[in-house]
C-alpha cells in the first residue's frame, strides 16, 4: 500500500485559488502526493544506520546480497527494513546486526527514536510502532600491525 496525500492547502477555495493561467505559480498542496512504502524504508534503514553501533541491516541472505551490492558501487538503503503504511500511520520492522561492545536495548531504543523522527519529519506520517529485531553482533577481527618501517626485499626484473 502507499500513502497518499490529497489533502489540499488549508485555506485553499476550489476554483478560486490562482493558477498558471493568472501568470502565477499553482499552489501546493492542489493534487494528490504518493509516497511508497520503498521510499518510506529507505528512509527508515538511512534513520536507523545513522546510529552508532549500528553494523549493518538485514538478516544473512540479505547482509551478503548487500555486499554484493556494495561491490558494484550499489546500496540498498532498504535492505532489512519492511514497513506496512495505512491512510495516515506506518509500522516499520528492522533487522539489524549490532557492533559488540553496544548495549543493545539502548541501541533499540536510539534506532527506535531515530526512526520515528526521521519518518513523521519527512515523510508526514505517524508512525505507530517501530519492531526491532537484532539478529547478530558483529566482532571485528584482530587489528593488523601497521608496517612499521619493515623493508622488503625488492626482485629485479628478468631480462
Amino acid at each position: 500500500m502507499e500513502y497518499q496525500n490529497s489533502q489540499p492547502v488549508a485555506g485553499a477555495v476550489a476554483g478560486a485559488a490562482p493558477g498558471p493561467m493568472d501568470g502565477l505559480p499553482a499552489p501546493a498542496g492542489i493534487g494528490r502526493t504518493v509516497i511508497s512504502e520503498a521510499a518510506i524504508a529507505k528512509v527508515a534503514g538511512i534513520a536507523a544506520r545513522s546510529v552508532p553501533g549500528v553494523y549493518s541491516l538485514g538478516s544473512g541472505p540479505s547482509r551478503a546480497l548487500g555486499a554484493i551490492r556494495d561491490a558494484v558501487g550499489s546500496a540498498d538503503h532498504a535492505a532489512g527494513v519492511r514497513v506496512e503504511v495505512g491512510e495516515t500511520q506506518a509500522a516499520v520492522d528492522i533487522d539489524l546486526v549490532a557492533v559488540y561492545g553496544t548495549h543493545l536495548q539502548a541501541l533499540a531504543d536510539q534506532v527506535r527514536a531515530a526512526v520515528y523522527a526521521a519518518v513523521e519529519e519527512l515523510v508526514g506520517l505517524e508512525v505507530i510502532e517501530v519492531n526491532i529485531e537484532i539478529n547478530d553482533v558483529y566482532v571485528p577481527g584482530p587489528a593488523k600491525p601497521a608496517a612499521s618501517g619493515e623493508v622488503r626485499p625488492v626482485r629485479e626484473a628478468i631480462q
